[in-house]
């Protein structure tokens, strides 16, 4: 079977793992050095049908294209099953690396998205005109980083029944949580105020923190949209290119695994924020103070595994 993707010819890899050939050689080198002699070129016993470079090449261009392990396979001149070992032996090795234990007391911020899957047992037709599931993201309001996520749910149903069923709920306990209006039955969320039913105008203060609330909310909506566009991991923040509709198949949104993200944020010295039932008639306080919390910019430092840095809020 002949070979057609080579990490040996510089103009496969950026096209099909968005780094340029030293950033390439560099998450190559990262990757031997986690592997180890398992996945070292020339180990003892039965050897690898491909080369280290190529195998997290391949690796990357699953990730990247979502494409199926028989149509992998001829690609780099490999049976499919041979593809599928070598995903499982360097997919977790491109993961993000453990971060500290988080404070209970930061602010998450939560939002829905609809991941395209083939599994149509657990997909449903959904508003995007595709089988989709509904999946829970959780953000560190101050990091932007994924700190939970919540199973797989059928696209049809919308957020509110989605947030109590996917156990995010529970992962997120004892933390103050922002979301945007479609989270009605959850009264530990923190959502916008909503004009009564008799359509009478909001008062100012309201619509003020109104306003704080959908500026702060924005950050997981640039977060879902760095994972769907797959930009390219070296480039912060990501140029702007056509969206890639290759979809999602059985997996859930997480940080693009060639990007290696860890944040190292000044410790904080705000008062912890206790998590009370809001609804527009009272504990304005409360509301305003996860606000205040969760609208401070503390420096962040960014460290991407294929060698860029770049230090400041983001």
């Amino acid at each position: 079977m002949v070979q057609v993707i080579t990490a040996s010819r510089p103009e496969w890899i950026a096209p099909f793992t968005g780094l340029e050939p030293a950033q390439f050689r560099k998450l190559v080198r990262l990757v031997a050095k986690r592997g180890g002699d398992e996945i070292a070129d020339g180990r003892p016993g039965r050897q690898w049908a491909l080369p280290l470079a190529d195998r997290v090449l391949l690796a990357a261009t699953c990730w990247r294209t979502n494409l199926t392990m028989r149509q992998l396979g001829p690609l780099f001149g490999v049976s499919h099953s041979a593809a599928h070992r070598v995903i499982d032996t360097i997919g977790p090795l491109l993961a993000l690396a453990p971060v500290r234990k988080r404070r209970v007391d930061a602010v998450a911020i939560v939002d829905g998205t609809l991941a395209p899957t083939r599994d149509h047992q657990l997909a449903t037709p959904s508003k995007n005109y595709r089988y989709s599931t509904n999946v829970q993201v959780a953000i560190d309001a101050e990091t932007r980083l994924v700190i939970a996520t919540g199973d797989p749910q059928p696209g049809s149903r919308n957020d509110c029944t989605v947030y109590r069923a996917c156990g995010i709920a529970e992962a997120l306990a004892g933390r103050p949580v922002m979301a945007d209006g479609g989270y009605q039955g959850n009264p530990e969320v923190v959502m916008p105020y909503r004009k009564s039913r008799d359509g009478s105008e909001l008062p100012d203060w309201t619509e003020d923190l109104n306003a704080t609330h959908r500026t702060i909310r924005a950050r997981v909506e640039h977060v879902l949209a760095r994972i769907k566009e797959l930009q390219n991991p070296s480039r912060l923040p990501p140029r702007r290119q056509h969206p890639r509709r290759h979809g999602v198949r059985n997996r859930e949104p997480a940080q693009h695994p060639s990007r290696r993200l860890t944040a190292t944020p000044a410790p904080p010295t705000t008062t912890p924020v206790t998590r009370q039932p809001l609804d527009d008639g009272g504990n304005a306080d409360d509301r305003r103070a996860v606000l205040r919390y969760a609208q401070r910019a503390e420096p962040v430092v960014i460290a991407v595994s294929c060698g860029v840095r770049q230090v400041g809020s983001w």
